[in-house]
């Protein structure tokens, strides 16, 4: 598989009054065509405005991207329009992400009325193919969002997303307020849809579960660094980094004969204004010593497996 978006040492800070705040900090990774990439960690960890900087909602500080082997990293007019048709979001919130002002026919229709010169009629017939592609029923063309539930609510913002047939959907939680049974529906929908159009995804999420089922390659990402990627098998049957550990020892089971061992993380987490040189988690680790004062960087411990830690040989007996 192409890569379909390269990320090199990208950085977005914001000021604040205490300082800068490293929101994300010295990431790189690779989007490979129609895979989906899964970004995990806990609430506050930088995913969502990793998420919404891909897309350019949010300008970088630092670093650089690539889309289909083409800079894109600082784009303007045309040039953004361009990629805009390409590179789509679905938002978290489906309550907050639709306007409650236009119909779910309007919302449908409005990027193609901005990027493409469509008749009224194929207007009608590209959104009621949309809405047939979504699953939301045609009774509900001239329904407001406030009159849908959730679910529904979301897969508007999916067929929102996918008018332009963009190549690159980042999916941010976008089941994460949803009951658990709409929930499998969203996720199988978005299978479908990937293996029928070719999508790309980057899928944020702070569910392990979730990130499992739906994803080929995992990134772990903690306080705007990541700590550890590699694909998911090899994730879940081998992970190397505390932090990881101690998200998968969260995942409930059922079995129980053999109940996983919870992995309680103690500590203050450190600040990210001006953080100090080296791993964040060290305030959090059990394993930490002095070099982990000392920066660190994503490493090969195992075949396509990358960690960032000074002690993942030791911890793990590499």
């Amino acid at each position: 598989m192409s890569a379909l978006i390269e990320v090199e040492h990208l950085s977005k800070f914001f000021k604040s009054p205490r300082g800068m705040v490293h929101a994300v900090d010295d990431v790189s990774f690779v989007l490979e065509q129609g895979k989906t990439v899964g970004l995990v960690g806990e609430s506050g960890c930088g995913k969502s405005t990793l998420g919404r900087t891909l897309v350019h909602l949010i300008e970088p500080t630092a670093g650089s991207m690539t889309f289909e082997g083409k800079d894109v990293t600082h784009l303007k007019g045309k040039a953004m329009n361009e990629f805009r048709r390409n590179a789509q979001i679905i938002f978290q919130d489906p309550y907050s992400s639709l306007d409650p002002r236009q119909t779910v026919q309007d919302i449908i229709q409005e990027p193609m009325r901005l990027h493409l010169h469509y008749s009224k009629e194929e207007l009608e017939r590209k959104s009621s193919e949309l809405m047939d592609i979504v699953g939301i029923e045609k009774r509900l063309r001239m329904s407001y969002p406030q009159e849908l539930d959730g679910g529904r609510r979301q897969r508007v913002g999916i067929a929102r997303a996918l008018v332009l047939n963009p190549k690159f959907i980042v999916c941010d939680e976008p089941v994460s307020s949803l009951d658990v049974s709409i929930q499998a529906q969203i996720l199988n929908l978005l299978m479908d849809l990937q293996d029928e159009f070719g999508f790309t995804y980057l899928f944020i999420t702070h569910d392990m579960s979730v990130v499992r089922h739906i994803s080929s390659k995992i990134c772990v990402m903690y306080l705007g660094q990541m700590v550890e990627t590699s694909d998911k098998h090899e994730l879940f049957d081998h992970p190397l980094h505390p932090y990881t550990k101690a998200l998968l020892s969260a995942i409930p089971t059922t079995d129980i004969h053999a109940p996983k061992q919870r992995i309680m993380l103690k500590g203050e987490i450190t600040s990210p204004v001006n953080p100090a040189p080296g791993c964040r988690f060290a305030s959090r680790c059990i394993y930490a010593d002095e070099r982990c004062k000392q920066p660190v960087e994503l490493k090969e411990a195992r075949p396509g497996h990358f960690v960032a830690c000074h002690r993942v040989k030791e911890i793990n007996n590499l």
